[in-house]
C-alpha cells in the first residue's frame, strides 16, 4: 500500500467533502491528518477560496481533530457529539450545523445515508495488512462502520500502539432493518464478532505513519462534594443489594469525568458492594485502577480513554489486562436492547434537574449546547436503574441546579429513577409527580433553595403535575437579571 504524508491527504480532500474520522473521544483518533487539512483550509481562505467540510466522528475527538478544524473555520456540519470549546462556540454562534443525537442511533443513520455519502474515512490503526485487514488502536466507535461505507480510506498507522492489541477488539455490526438479526450477546464477557475489520484494499488510498499517544487529559481532581455524591450513590446501591432489590452481578455503566471517578472510588470502598462488571462506552483511568484492585472483574466499552501513563501500564502488563478488557463498536456498546437485557445500572451526570425528575444534560439555559447527549440516554431509558448526579449548586451558589422546570429536557421523568447530589439521594421509583417533587426537594436541594422550591410547589396548579406556567422559569430569569437565583420573586 502506498505511504503518503498528511499534506498529501489534505490535498486529496475537496471543499464540501464528507470526511469521517475514527476514534471515540481522543482515544483512537487520527493524530496528524486533520492538522494538515486545517492548514489547507487556512491557505484556501487566505486566497479567497471556500474550503469547508462535513465532519463525522464516533464521538468527541479532542484538539487533534475538532480543535484544529474549528480554529481553521473548516467545518460546515458536525455529528454526533463534541466537547471542544472552539467548536462549541461556533455551534452556539450558528456557524456550524450541529446534529446532536443518540450515539446508538448513529450507525443505522450512516447505513441509511442520512448524512449523505462518506467521501473519505481517516482511521487510526495499530496494524494493516496488504489484504485490507485492519487492527484498531484504543477505540472502535464508528470506525468499522466508516470503513465499510466510505468511498475511500486513509489509515494512520500509529506505531505507538503495539500490534499485540489485536484481540482487544470485538467487531460486530448489525444489518439495516428488515435484515437485522438478534445480537447474540448475553454476558459482558461474550465475544460475538471478529478481532479485525476487513476492507477492500483498493479502498485504502494511502498510509500515514505516526508514533503518538492519545491526547487524553486527566480529569480535574474530585472535591468534597463529588466525593459525597459518590458515597451517596454507593450507599444507595449497597442498600439495594442488601434488600434484595438488585443482584450484585448486574453490570455498571458510568459516564466520564471527576464525578464518575468519585462514584467508582466510593463503590470500591463500599465493602458491601462485591466485585462487579462494567458495560459502558468510555473506560477511563478509574476503571483501570478498579480492575487492578479486582473491584471490577471485566470491562466492556467503545473506547479506552486513559492517560498516557495508564495506557503504558496496560501495555506493560498486557497479559493481565487482555483477559479483562474488550472494545466494541458503539452501536453494540450503547445498544438499547443489550442495556435492557443485561439489567445495567446506569450512572450519568446532569447539568440541570427539575423537581419532577426531568434532566437536562446538554444545554445551558435552554439554548447553548455544552457537549451533547452522547450515549447517556441509550443507557438511561433502557437500564434497570437510571441514576443521575450533579452538585446541588453552581456559580458559587448563585445557581441551583435543581429548578421548577428544566430549560431543556434530554431525559424525561419517565426514564429517570434516582437522583443524587452531595446532600442525598432521591428515589423516584413508584412515586407520583408531587411525591417525586417533595422527595427531590427534601433530599437533594441545597438548603439555600429549599424554601424557594417549596414555595413554588405550593403555588403550582392542582393538576397531575405540579406546574406553574407563570413561575416555571422564574429562577432562570432571576439569574439572568439579578445574577443570583436566590433573588427569585414568584408571580402571584
Amino acid at each position: 500500500m502506498k505511504e503518503v504524508t498528511a499534506n498529501d491527504i489534505a490535498n486529496f480532500v475537496k471543499n464540501g467533502d464528507r470526511v469521517a474520522f475514527g476514534g471515540f473521544t481522543p482515544a483512537g483518533s487520527p493524530k496528524v491528518s486533520a492538522s494538515a487539512i486545517a492548514r489547507r483550509a487556512e491557505e484556501e481562505h487566505a486566497a479567497g477560496r471556500p474550503f469547508k467540510l462535513h465532519i463525522l466522528t464516533g464521538a468527541s475527538t479532542g484538539n487533534t481533530i475538532d480543535g484544529v478544524l474549528a480554529k481553521a473555520d473548516a467545518i460546515i456540519s458536525r455529528a454526533p457529539y463534541q466537547s471542544d470549546s472552539n467548536l462549541r462556540n461556533l455551534i452556539n454562534e450558528g456557524k456550524v450545523q450541529y446534529c446532536d443525537m443518540h450515539i446508538s442511533h448513529y450507525a443505522q443513520q450512516i447505513k441509511q445515508k442520512i448524512f449523505g455519502e462518506i467521501d473519505l474515512a481517516i482511521i487510526e490503526v495499530a496494524d494493516v495488512s496488504d489484504s485490507g485487514e485492519i487492527v484498531f488502536t484504543t477505540a472502535i466507535g464508528m470506525a468499522s462502520t466508516f470503513c465499510r461505507y466510505a468511498k475511500k480510506i486513509i489509515v494512520e498507522l500509529n506505531e505507538y500502539h503495539p500490534k499485540k492489541v489485536r484481540g482487544l477488539h470485538d467487531i460486530y455490526e448489525t444489518e439495516p432493518a428488515p435484515h437485522t438479526k438478534p445480537i447474540p450477546l448475553v454476558t459482558v464477557r461474550d465475544r460475538i464478532g471478529t478481532e479485525t475489520v476487513k476492507v477492500d484494499p483498493n479502498k485504502i488510498i494511502g498510509i500515514v505513519r505516526t508514533n503518538m499517544p492519545d491526547q487524553v487529559k486527566a480529569f480535574s481532581k474530585a472535591d468534597k462534594d463529588t466525593d459525597r455524591i459518590g458515597e451517596n450513590i454507593a450507599k444507595f446501591l449497597s442498600n439495594e443489594i442488601r434488600n434484595g432489590r438488585i443482584s450484585p452481578l448486574l453490570p455498571i455503566q458510568s459516564g466520564v469525568g471527576n464525578m464518575a471517578n468519585s462514584v467508582l472510588k466510593a463503590m470500591s470502598n463500599e465493602t458491601s458492594i462485591p466485585s462487579y462488571t462494567m458495560f459502558s462506552e468510555v473506560l477511563q483511568d478509574s476503571v483501570i485502577e478498579a480492575i487492578k484492585s479486582e473491584n471490577i472483574l471485566f470491562a466492556s466499552g467503545a473506547a479506552l480513554a486513559v492517560t498516557q501513563e495508564c495506557l503504558n501500564e496496560i501495555y506493560d502488563n498486557y497479559d493481565f489486562f487482555k483477559t479483562r478488557l474488550i472494545l466494541r463498536p458503539q452501536e453494540i456498546s450503547n445498544h438499547p436492547e443489550i442495556a435492557l437485557r443485561l439489567g445495567i445500572i446506569a450512572i450519568n451526570t446532569a447539568l440541570e434537574i427539575d423537581i419532577c425528575g426531568n434532566v437536562n444534560s446538554t444545554h445551558v439555559f435552554g439554548s447553548n449546547v455544552v457537549n451533547g447527549i452522547g450515549g447517556s440516554a441509550d443507557f438511561t431509558r433502557n437500564s434497570l436503574i437510571s441514576i443521575f448526579s450533579c452538585k446541588s449548586t453552581a456559580k458559587d451558589g448563585r445557581i441551583s441546579t435543581i429548578v421548577p422546570f428544566c430549560s431543556h429536557v434530554d431525559h424525561s421523568e419517565h426514564s429517570v429513577k434516582v437522583l443524587a447530589t452531595e446532600w442525598g439521594v432521591a428515589d423516584l421509583r413508584g412515586k407520583n409527580p408531587r411525591q417525586r417533587a417533595q422527595e427531590i426537594i427534601n433530599n437533594c436541594v441545597h438548603p439555600n433553595y429549599k424554601d424557594l422550591l417549596n414555595q413554588y410547589l405550593s403555588m403550582a396548579n392542582s393538576g397531575h403535575v405540579p406546574f406553574s406556567l407563570a413561575n416555571a422559569f422564574k429562577m432562570h430569569e432571576a439569574f439572568v437579571s439579578e445574577g443570583d437565583m436566590c433573588k427569585t420573586v414568584w408571580a402571584i
